[in-house]
């Protein structure tokens, strides 16, 4: 009796040769992308992982992963001002026995600045100072930011749990970015790219030395300032005077022609400073303005908003001034308000150290 025809395997079967074909092309496909990340890392090319597609955020990640920072007492946040405008030497040689922490990520608006604020704090309850750095651009627009731009969990294992950096390739694959980022990183890292250095010095700030600047008018005018920032930063504000810390918000420095061609009435720095004391009056914050308190020379800018490394010594100076001085009003406000509760006649509500004899 004749046997029937093979006519191949019947539905939804599949020959052996193609699975074998499938699995060896994803297998390849992955050993060439790895092979390539090798070469990378082998020739100091090799980006961070892009936690965030942008690079200089991750590139400060890979810092805190490779410096491990440990008790800090002050902590530094904000957005690039913050980061290229803290010198820890000035600091620790100022207030013997502080432990600075920069943990500033450029590009921030202000509600990513307390995202990534509310992550620091939480590994870092030592810092018992916070300085925030900010600059009326921060402030321009919250409402299209997505103020969560990092997954914590993610960011907590690379960062301070030891994980493997090479499964984040694949996880925040972008192959344009990672091109992008690999062609000018190493002039980055090395400081060879004057404009935009990814050199960081063991606080953790990004010092701006170049004989090269972009220019007064870099940043345009403010087009506005947002609600939804300053509701951010009092919300940062509430979350530290709960738990007991220092916070200090600090402006920076604007170059002078920035502000007499973009703000020439002064209107935008106004608003901007009745927004940030108004955010912290529910919560004591301080406030120190330094476009009042401090005036450097034009060429002491390398653009609209950033200081030269050589002006940050005197900036951060002043700063510390202006922090020693709100520790001094905080102590003066524990100590004798209970005083003046005591001595307050009965039925009465004690009035703060602080606020007492203010004439309005």
């Amino acid at each position: 009796m004749a046997e029937p025809p093979d006519t191949g395997p019947g539905p939804g079967r599949v020959r052996p040769w193609y699975l074998v074909a499938f699995f060896g092309s994803i297998l390849g496909m992955f050993a060439l992308f790895y092979g390539g990340l090798f070469a990378l890392a082998a020739t100091g090319n090799l980006p961070p992982p892009a936690f965030t597609n942008s690079i200089c955020v991750d590139e400060k990640l890979a810092f805190l992963r490779r410096e491990q920072p440990e008790a800090p007492s002050l902590l530094v946040i904000g957005s690039s001002v913050a980061w290229r405008h803290f010198d820890g030497q000035t600091v620790t040689r100022r207030l013997p026995g502080t432990v600075p922490l920069n943990g500033a990520f450029c590009g921030q608006t202000m509600d990513q600045t307390a995202f990534s604020a509310a992550w620091l704090l939480d590994r870092f309850p030592t810092a018992r100072d916070v300085l925030l750095i900010v600059a009326p651009q921060d402030f321009d627009d919250c409402s299209a930011a997505n103020g969560a731009y990092f997954d914590r969990e993610d960011v907590d294992d690379y960062v301070f749990d030891g994980a493997s950096p090479w499964p984040y390739y694949t996880r925040y694959f972008s192959l344009e970015s990672l091109v992008r980022n690999a062609s000018g990183i190493a002039a980055k890292r090395s400081g060879a790219n004057q404009v935009d250095p990814l050199v960081f010095d063991r606080y953790g700030s990004g010092p701006l030395d170049s004989a090269t600047g972009r220019g007064a008018q870099f940043y345009g005018k403010v087009a506005g300032l947002d609600a939804d920032c300053f509701a951010a930063l009092s919300q940062l504000g509430a979350r530290l005077a709960q738990e007991g810390r220092h916070f200090m918000v600090a402006s920076t420095p604007l170059h002078p022609e920035w502000k007499a061609t973009q703000d020439p009435q002064g209107l935008i720095q106004a608003r901007f400073n009745a927004g940030i004391r108004k955010a912290l009056l529910a919560s004591g914050g301080e406030y120190w303005d330094s476009n009042q308190a401090l005036s450097l020379d034009a060429g002491l800018f390398f653009d609209s908003i950033h200081l030269r490394w050589s002006g940050v010594p005197r900036y951060t100076d002043a700063l510390i001034r202006a922090l020693l001085a709100g520790r001094h009003r905080q102590a003066v406000h524990v100590q004798v308000a209970p005083i003046q509760a005591v001595a307050s006649p009965a039925g009465r509500q004690a009035v703060p150290a602080k606020d007492a004899g203010t004439k309005r």
